[in-house]
C-alpha cells in the first residue's frame, strides 16, 4: 500500500506547525520571556531559532522524507544500519511519555474550560488558589480529564493522515489564531496595557546575559519539537515536490508568531493590574484568572475566561496529535496491524501514564528522588531523551548520510536547487552549530554548566 501523503500544502504546513504549537507556546514561552527580560529574550530566541531550530527541523525532514516510512525504519535507512532505528524507537517512546504526562495539564485545561462555562473560574486570589489545589489533590477528576483528552487525540489520529490529522489541523489552527486575536484585542484595550506591549517589543540589550542565552537556546530547541521524531514521521507524508526550506521557515514562523502573540495576550493584561511579568508557571491557572477578574467587568471576564481556556485546550490538542501519530504509524507498519488497532495500543499506554502522573501529583504520591512521577517523566524526556534524539539526528544528517542524498532532499529532487554556498552553510550548521548548541542545552539542563 502506498504511503499516505498530505493532500495539500496548506494542510502540510498547518499540521506540522500544529505539532510544534502547543501549551509550550501559550504557557512556557510567556513565562520564560517574563523571567528573562522580555524583548531582549525574544531577540536572542529568534536568532537561536534560525541557527538551531531551522537546521534541526530540516534534518528531521530529510530523514523522514528520504525514508518514507515510520520513524524507526526511516532512521535505519538514513544510517544504513538497523541500530540507527533505535533513534526512531526512542523518539516514539519519548513522544508517548510526553503525551501521557502532558495530558494531565491538558486535562486541567478541559476542566477549567468547563468551570469557566459554569462561571466558577473567576474570583479573588485565595479562592482561585484553593480551587487549583483542590483539583490537583483530587483522586479522580484529573485522571478522568486526562483520559478524555487522550481520547480526543485518538479520535483524530485514528481517522488517518488526510481524513484525520490534516482535516483537523485545517480547522483547529485557524480557530486558534482567531481566539488569540480576540483575546489580544481585549487585553490591549485595558488601561496601562501599553507597558506590556513595550515589555515585549522594546528590547533592553543590557539584560542579555548568559542565562538569557541558555534559556533562549532551550526554548528554541523544545518549541519546535526536535528530538521526538514528530517531524520525521510527518515528513514521510511530504510529497517529493515539497520545498523543505520554505516549509521549515513557514512552520518556524508560525511557531514563533503564536508564542509572541501569547505574550501579547498575557502581558498587557498583567501589566494593567500590576502583576509582575515573571509570575512563573502559575501564570495560567492561578495568576490569569485573577487578572481577568480585576481587569474586566464581570460579563466580559466571563467570556474572556471561556475563550482563554478554549485556546489552551486547542493548543494542547494540536501538538499531541503528532505525538500519538509517531507510535500509531510505527506499530501499524512494523507489526502489520491496522491503524485502528495501533492507535488503540498507543492510547492505552498513554492513558496509563496519564493516570499515574495525575495521581502522583496529589492523592497517591509516587516517584523517585523526592519528585512526583509527573516531574520524573518531564525530566526524563526534556533533559535526556529529547536532546539525545536531536543530537543524533544532526550527527546522522551532517556526517553519516551520503552528501548527495542530503542535497537531493534539500533540492527536492532538483525542483528547488540550492546554491553551493547555501549548501555549505547548511552543513556547517548541522555538523557543528546544532550539535554544540544541543550539547550545551543538555549540559545546562542536567546542571553541569
Amino acid at each position: 500500500m502506498a504511503k499516505a501523503k498530505f493532500a495539500s500544502r496548506i494542510g502540510l504546513i498547518l499540521a506540522t506547525a500544529g505539532s510544534a504549537v502547543g501549551l509550550g507556546n501559550i504557557w512556557r514561552f510567556p513565562t520564560t520571556t517574563g523571567e528573562n527580560g522580555g524583548a531582549a529574550f525574544i531577540f536572542v530566541y529568534i536568532i537561536c531559532t534560525l541557527l538551531l531550530g531551522l537546521p534541526g527541523m530540516m534534518s528531521e525532514f530529510i530523514v523522514g522524507r528520504s525514508g518514507g516510512c515510520n520513524a524507526m525504519r526511516s532512521y535505519m535507512k538514513a544510517g544504513r544500519h538497523k541500530l540507527w532505528g533505535g533513534i526512531g524507537i526512542i523518539g516514539m517512546l519519548c513522544a508517548i511519555i510526553i503525551l501521557g504526562f502532558y495530558s494531565v495539564v491538558a486535562g486541567w485545561c478541559i476542566y477549567y474550560l468547563l468551570q469557566a462555562i459554569m462561571g466558577n473560574v473567576l474570583g479573588d486570589a485565595h479562592t482561585i488558589n484553593n480551587n487549583f489545589e483542590s483539583l490537583v489533590g483530587n483522586a479522580w477528576i484529573p485522571s478522568v480529564m486526562s483520559v478524555i483528552f487522550i481520547f480526543l487525540t485518538h479520535s483524530i489520529v485514528v481517522r488517518g493522515v488526510q481524513g484525520g490529522i490534516e482535516k483537523a489541523s485545517k480547522l483547529m489552527m485557524p480557530l486558534l489564531f482567531i481566539l488569540l486575536i480576540v483575546i489580544i484585542c481585549a487585553s490591549c484595550s485595558l488601561p496601562g496595557a501599553w507597558q506590556g506591549v513595550e515589555f515585549l517589543f522594546k528590547p533592553d540589550f543590557s539584560k542579555i546575559t548568559g542565562k538569557v542565552v541558555f534559556e533562549a537556546l532551550g526554548q528554541a530547541f523544545f518549541s519546535i519539537s526536535l528530538g521526538t521524531a514528530c517531524l520525521c514521521t510527518y515528513a514521510a507524508y511530504f510529497k517529493d515536490e515539497t520545498n523543505l526550506l520554505r516549509s521549515s521557515a513557514e512552520i518556524a514562523s508560525i511557531d514563533c508568531g503564536v508564542a509572541i502573540m501569547a505574550g501579547l495576550m498575557i502581558f498587557p493584561a498583567a501589566f494593567s493590574v500590576g502583576v509582575k511579568p515573571d509570575a512563573g508557571p502559575n501564570l495560567i491557572f492561578l495568576t490569569l484568572p485573577s487578572v481577568f477578574t480585576e481587569a474586566f467587568p464581570h460579563p466580559v471576564a466571563f467570556v474572556v475566561a471561556i475563550l482563554f481556556f478554549s485556546l489552551l485546550t486547542l493548543a494542547a490538542l494540536t501538538s499531541t496529535i503528532s505525538m500519538h501519530e509517531i507510535g500509531t504509524s510505527l506499530l501499524s507498519e512494523e507489526l502489520h496491524i491496522g491503524r485502528h488497532k495501533a492507535a488503540i495500543c498507543v492510547t492505552i499506554v498513554c492513558c496509563i501514564i496519564g493516570i499515574l502522573s495525575a495521581l502522583s501529583m496529589g492523592p497517591v504520591p509516587m516517584g523517585v528522588m523526592g519528585k512526583s512521577l509527573f516531574s520524573n517523566f518531564d525530566a526524563l524526556t526534556s533533559n535526556i531523551l529529547l536532546p539525545f534524539g536531536a543530537f543524533m539526528t544532526t550527527l546522522l544528517v551532517g556526517w553519516l548520510m551520503p552528501r548527495r542524498t542530503v542535497i537531493r532532499q534539500l533540492n527536492s529532487h532538483g525542483l528547488y536547487p540550492w546554491k553551493r554556498i547555501a549548501v555549505n552553510i547548511f552543513f556547517i550548521l548541522v555538523r557543528f552549530v546544532c550539535p554544540i548548541g544541543i550539547a550545551i542545552t543538555f549540559l545546562k539542563q542536567i546542571g553541569i554548566i
